[in-house]
């Protein structure tokens, strides 16, 4: 998984120099008992250096992915072997307590509040925290104080692009774009967009126009999509595979066994988190259903279909407006080999366990929803 870029923001006209204040604000914790320091130390951490949507296994050839979805999928194999689909109607379920927007989703896994404290790449979540933080620190500086400041706030080196005076920048090393889309996307704060790019810096957009495919987007009815993929390896999902001869696609054959029903993912229904675009409505239950504590976001795509309705019809590749995927590592050189393990496996581990979390409390929180409303749960959880 890559990380979100440092630079990013809404485009807006450029300020006079003279009398507007330009405003920076940092983020620091300051821990009781150490004197008010700011105790933001970096965390040893492993990070792996080809966290892509596709993990080649160079030893037997097999795929984590496809080892992960088959893990993720096997309980669907005994349900549908009992039940039929298409005779069969599943409760839906709806919250009426919920945060506006995350109506759909079984109140336990709704994760409402989120912090500033970072988080590794690799190991056991529980384990991310030594301390927590209880103070925090803004500086608002006017541009003729920047002085005062600088030994706070360093300048920031986005400062040769020109567009990077109309950005606001960001920059926590060592993150995941899920860490800052929970902490700094919140659906309040980015109300006044109608759609909102969450994308991997690896992207080559030569064939890319944002407001052509937002038009697609809006004749299409998709509330969740992505762009067609091309690439010169071998694409994880079928699904996102570019289209030549349509403007979107909705639905793909998978490989066999892969599709226990063709209106739910990785056959429909489903797009991945490399390059997704949400529509408001969408994005205000996606970030609900994004849990604080796991920043790689594997699960996450398979469980988008939960925030729209139908999700078959809501969810597409937009093929008329690709984009290539160069798989270029983002982390690989900034983790630490530990016990004699390569930076980069850490933190394949620690996307392997973040799904099998993830499943794990989404299905748990949905047997809890159907319990609580006396409703016989559903025999799995995808």
């Amino acid at each position: 998984m890559a990380k979100l870029p440092n630079g990013v923001g809404p485009r807006g006209t450029p300020r006079s120099n003279e009398g507007v204040k330009l405003v920076f604000s940092v983020v620091a914790a300051i821990l009781l008992g150490y004197q008010f320091a700011i105790l933001f130390s970096a965390a040893k951490v492993d990070i792996y250096s080809s966290v892509i949507s596709y993990i080649e296994d160079g030893s037997n050839g097999v795929t984590t992915q496809t080892l992960v979805y088959h893990a993720w999928t096997s309980a669907d194999n005994d349900k549908k072997s009992n039940l039929d689909s298409k005779n069969v109607q599943i409760p839906k379920i709806y919250v009426s307590t919920n945060p506006k927007g995350a109506e759909r989703l079984p109140p336990g896994i709704v994760v409402p509040e989120t912090d500033f404290y970072l988080r590794r790449l690799g190991g056991e979540p529980s384990e991310d925290l030594t301390t927590q933080p209880r103070y925090l620190v803004t500086f608002t500086v006017g541009i003729k104080q920047k002085g005062n400041i600088d030994a706070a706030v360093k300048s920031s080196e986005w400062d040769e692009f020109e567009w990077s005076r109309r950005a606001i920048h960001v920059s926590v090393g060592k993150q995941t774009k899920w860490w800052y889309a929970k902490r700094f996307l919140h659906p309040d704060v980015v109300s006044r967009y109608e759609y909102i790019f969450i994308w991997d810096e690896d992207l080559g957009v030569e064939h890319f126009n944002a407001e052509a495919y937002i038009e697609l987007v809006k004749k299409h009815g998709l509330e969740i999509s992505q762009p067609g993929l091309e690439s010169d390896k071998k694409l994880a999902w079928r699904m996102t595979k570019r289209h030549s001869d349509q403007e979107v696609h909705k639905e793909t054959e998978e490989r066999p066994g892969w599709c226990t029903d063709p209106h739910l993912p990785p056959c429909a229904a489903f797009v991945e988190i490399m390059a997704t675009v949400f529509s408001r409505n969408a994005w205000r239950c996606v970030w609900y259903m994004v849990q604080n504590d796991l920043v790689h976001g594997w699960g996450l795509d398979l469980a988008l279909r939960r925030c729209v309705e139908p999700a078959h019809e809501k969810i597409g590749v937009v093929d008329a407006q690709w984009i290539v995927h160069h798989a270029i590592p983002s982390h690989g050189n900034q983790g630490e080999a530990v016990n004699g393990r390569a930076p980069w496996k850490g933190v394949k581990a620690r996307c392997n366990l973040e799904w099998g979390m993830f499943r794990s409390r989404l299905a748990e929180t949905e047997k809890a929803y159907y319990l609580a409303k006396r409703i016989t749960p559903p025999n799995s959880t995808r």
